[in-house]
Parts: C-alpha cells; sequence; structure tokens
C-alpha cells in the first residue's frame, strides 16, 4: 500500500489538525521519501514510519509538538539536520536497522535539547570501539542509548509513580494480612467445631450408660412387681432360694419323712 493512501485511511475523517498519533508502518514511500505529511498535522506527538524504505527525511514537514519519531528498518544513512530544524521538541528517537556508519553522521542531534532516548540497534556505527562512551560524549542530553544508561542501568519501561505500583504493592499486603486473618479464625472455629463435636460425644456415650443403668434398675423393679404377685409362701421360699437357704418347713417335711 502507498503511502498517501495509507495516510488517507488512518485518518478516518478526521482533519490533520485533529491527529495526535499517527501509524504508516511497513506502507511503500515514494523514491524513498516522506509523501503526504504536511504541516497540517500540527498537533502530532507521535509519529512511526517503521519499514517503508525511507533513504531521506527531507520531505519531513515541520512538527513543532513531535515528541516520538520511530524511523527504524529503513535505508537512511545521514541529512539528520533535518531533525533539528522541524521537530525541535524531539524526545526519543529511534534510528534502529538503518544505515548510520559513521559517529559524525549524529553530530546534527546535538541541536535537539530536549532528546533523551537514542536508538541505534542493528546500525554499523554500533560495532566501533568506544561506541557508547563516544556516543553520551557527542549528546551529553542523552538519558538512555539503545535503552541503557551511560551507567549500564536499564531504562524503565513507565514511572512507577504515575502507575500507582507503590500503592498496589501496600494494597497486596493488606490482602495478605486480611487472607492470613481469615485463615487464623477459620482454624479457631473449626477447633471448636471438633471441641463440640467430641462433647456431644461424651454427651451421647453419657446418655447410653445411663439408658442402660435405667434399663438395669427396671428389670430388677420388674422383678421386684414379679415377687410381689406372688403368695407370701412363695415368695419367702424364692428369696431363701436367692439367699441359699432352705425353707424351715422343707427341714421338716424332711424330717418326717
Amino acid at each position: 500500500m502507498e503511502m498517501i493512501r495509507r495516510l488517507t485511511l488512518e485518518l478516518r475523517n478526521k482533519k490533520p489538525g485533529e491527529v495526535k498519533e499517527l501509524v504508516l508502518d511497513n506502507c511503500l514511500s515514494d523514491d524513498g521519501k516522506v509523501i503526504g505529511l504536511s504541516s497540517d498535522f500540527e498537533n502530532l506527538e507521535f509519529l512511526s514510519m517503521i519499514n517503508v524504505s525511507l533513504m531521506s527525511i527531507s520531505n519531513l514537514p515541520k512538527l513543532n509538538k513531535l515528541r516520538k519519531l520511530e524511523l527504524s528498518d529503513n535505508r537512511i544513512s545521514g541529512g539528520l539536520e533535518v531533525l533539528a530544524e522541524r521537530t525541535p521538541n524531539l524526545t526519543h528517537l529511534n534510528l534502529s536497522g538503518n544505515r548510520i556508519k559513521d559517529i559524525n553522521t549524529l553530530e546534527p542531534l546535538k541541536k535537539l535539547p530536549n532528546l533523551r532516548s537514542l536508538d541505534l540497534f542493528n546500525c554499523e556505527v554500533t560495532t566501533l570501539i568506544n561506541y557508547r562512551e563516544s556516543v553520551f560524549t557527542l549528546l551529553p542530553q542523552l538519558s538512555y542509548l539503545d535503552g541503557f544508561d551511560a551507567d549500564d542501568q536499564e531504562a524503565p519501561d513507565s514511572d512507577p509513580e504515575a502507575d500507582g505500583d507503590g500503592v498496589e504493592d501496600d494494597e497486596g499486603e493488606e490482602e495478605n494480612d486480611d487472607y492470613e486473618e481469615d485463615d487464623l479464625d477459620e482454624e479457631v472455629i473449626d477447633d471448636e467445631d471438633d471441641d463440640d463435636d467430641d462433647l456431644e460425644g461424651e454427651e451421647e456415650e453419657d446418655g447410653l450408660d445411663d439408658e442402660e443403668d435405667e434399663d438395669e434398675d427396671g428389670e430388677d423393679d420388674e422383678e421386684d412387681e414379679a415377687d410381689d404377685d406372688l403368695p407370701r409362701g412363695e415368695k419367702r421360699k424364692r428369696n431363701l432360694e436367692d439367699e441359699g437357704e432352705e425353707d424351715p418347713e422343707d427341714e421338716e417335711d424332711d424330717e418326717d419323712d
């Protein structure tokens, strides 16, 4: 797809002055130049033209509010003075995968006072001895080169304070404390339930023992009631038999015999 057609599709019936971000990646540029862009994109802050076969950025219009420019995987070898003239407030520039060979090619970037991040991955210049030290010396306004600062500390992805990471961590700790308290409460409840079960079991056993005692007492009472129904002589005889004694009347009968 040609760059002009892609640009029309990206506008989506908007006016150029209403666009803040514009992505034209992987389209075809005309003769290796920027086509279709104009200074009418006065509020443009982010522009991406990755892999569009650019050889020159001489046709780049005046974009005073542009902050981030993505130009990786093209054929740019020089002419960077255009950036200082037309994108004076640039803070991020990505030239990875282009044909930049010498440190001196980057000298025009000294005129970008707000430039904080520069990427030159897969450019021949990165193979030079003392490449990083030379670039940081040439461009003292830089904070990060190829994603690392002068002390080889990696650039943060985002601002922790802006993202509220610290707040989330505190909330996470509070949630963990709540979980631990809940777990302790559940353990206490489980122990109380176990104690209740033990008490219920003991009560049931006591109940069984009481029932057995009542049954034995009931049987004794029944035997006593049965004895009360017997004639007095029979009752006395039975009592003597239980005690292992003989009835005197039976002894008299034996003597008579």
